[in-house]
């Protein structure tokens, strides 16, 4: 009892904590050398001291350089860049903050003056392009609700958002665009049953006038694809839950955003990302194979595609390779989440890939995809709670798209090296026979098949060769 007190108490000091630093007063960092004008603009860089970052090769010690991504670089007909298509996703490396439900923010970049006033919105959005022009990427995906404040009516949410957008629009130019926008149906109150699939008609009305308005200046951004993430598209236990009305509900609402997308003409891909459950208990967009069986169902096969993230795959008891081929396979694979969790953490912990391995199992399956255009790979990643330098804002994305990068160049190894793919090939030989051509023809009838089978007696089974290929793909590493 004596103990549950004290975890009250402890609950209660981090929850006034945050409401301190929430509603603080603007104040001016000095920290970096930075300084605020009388308008609250950011005079100077966000970055001092940091280079643009550029290719320098495996050889290179300099921890502020490539060495395996060299955007320019020709591999299989397409340059590095192309075959990468790399986005900086803003709420995780403008609006991240180290919190996590045991312990409050470690993270106060110098910039910040502890509001969420529009003005810092738009010092945000200049250190956002500052950082995409240093990185040398040239996409940036967001949450409405990330990159402009929430409003007291929803009047008021849409003006705080056009003001931040015009600003987005001006410094963007000509050669910069979202990968994508997203409307972020989860984190206020009115979702706390789920935006499309909550009870209320009220709330789904609201989530639809919010993703109209967040479709929209993704379009007038020129972004190339539009998101939906069910955060809390779900249940929490099936007593309370008309599952069937809740799916139909959700398919309504897909078919609405479709039909909205066409009336304004915006071209971009709708894509659906799968995750299994947190917040839910359970998500209805489960995992690949789940997700495509609904756009099945409701008629929207040609419609959407996927986004996969490889932390959510490992959530739903698959690989980030075995979800990113069921979407392939099915002709559903638009996007990547570029992240990765930890094997021994059970959770979402959204880390930047570091695995070289799991890398060359995506860029294969991207490679077989074609490339992943008009979608591409977004850094869904933040830094750990304990990096707290603005350096380290740089140090993770260099990593995690040099290790993409290599996996790239190691997947074009096993392809080009051709041994993984004739072991593949004669372990399925059998089939390439005029009989087996006849079964995957769909003209292999259990009459026939009894009589070879009596004919031929005991099948021999061949050994599926499992080591060599492990060895294959090592060797490629």
């Amino acid at each position: 009892m004596k103990g549950g007190r004290i975890l009250l108490l402890l609950v209660c000091s981090t929850v006034i904590t945050l409401g301190v630093f929430a509603a603080g007063p603007p104040t001016c960092p000095a920290d970096l050398g930075g300084k605020c004008s009388g308008s609250g603009e950011w005079e100077g860089e966000f970055f001092p001291g940091i280079p643009k970052i550029k290719y320098e090769g495996p050889s290179s010690k300099n921890p502020l350089a490539f060495k395996w991504y060299n955007a320019e670089e020709e591999i299989l007909g397409k340059k590095m860049k192309d075959w990468m298509r790399f986005s900086i996703a803003f709420w995780h490396t403008f609006r991240g903050t180290g919190g996590d439900p045991f312990g409050a923010p470690t993270k106060y970049w110098p910039w910040e003056d502890g509001t969420n006033s529009l003005a810092m919105a738009k010092r945000r959005m200049r250190a956002n392009f500052e950082f995409l022009e240093k990185i040398g990427v040239d996409r940036w995906c967001f949450h409405d609700r990330d990159i402009a404040p929430d409003g007291e009516t929803l009047e008021e949410s849409n003006r705080n958002l056009d003001e931040v957008v015009a600003l987005a629009k001006e410094l963007q130019g000509t050669k910069i665009r979202p990968l994508w926008g997203t409307a972020q149906l989860f984190m206020h109150p009115r979702y706390m049953h789920g935006g499309a699939t909550s009870s209320e008609v009220g709330v789904y009305a609201y989530a639809a006038a919010q993703v109209k308005k967040a479709m929209e200046v993704t379009h007038y951004l020129g972004g190339e694809n539009y998101v939906f993430w069910g955060g809390r598209e779900g249940y929490q236990t099936l007593l309370n839950t008309d599952m069937e009305r809740e799916l139909d509900h959700l398919g309504r609402f897909c078919e609405a955003a479709v039909a909205y997308k066409k009336k304004i003409g915006f071209n971009g891909t709708l894509l659906i990302e799968p995750k299994p459950q947190e917040p839910t208990k359970h998500q209805y967009d489960w995992d690949a194979a789940t997700t495509a069986n609904f756009l099945r169902k409701y008629g929207l096969i040609g419609e959407f595609k996927l986004n996969i993230e490889c932390n959510h795959a490992t959530l739903s008891g698959h690989s980030c390779h075995h979800e990113l081929e069921t979407a392939r396979i099915n002709g559903l694979l638009g996007n990547i989440d570029a992240n990765t969790g930890d094997p021994q953490i059970g959770w979402d912990t959204d880390q930047f890939m570091t695995d070289i391995s799991e890398a060359t199992l995506v860029m294969l399956s991207v490679i077989r995809n074609g490339g992943l255009a008009p979608g591409g790979f977004n850094f869904d990643a933040k830094l750990r709670r304990e990096s707290t330098d603005v350096e380290d804002i740089f140090l993770a994305h260099i990593s995690g798209m040099d290790t993409l990068a290599r996996g790239l160049r190691s997947a074009v190894k096993l392809i080009q090296d051709g041994s993984l793919d004739e072991l593949v090939r004669k372990r399925y030989q059998s089939f390439d026979t005029e009989i087996g051509a006849q079964v995957e023809a769909g003209k292999g009838d259990f009459e026939t098949l009894e009589k070879l089978a009596m004919k031929w007696g005991e099948p021999k089974v061949p050994s599926a060769k499992q080591e060599l290929a492990e060895m294959i793909f090592q060797s490629a590493l």
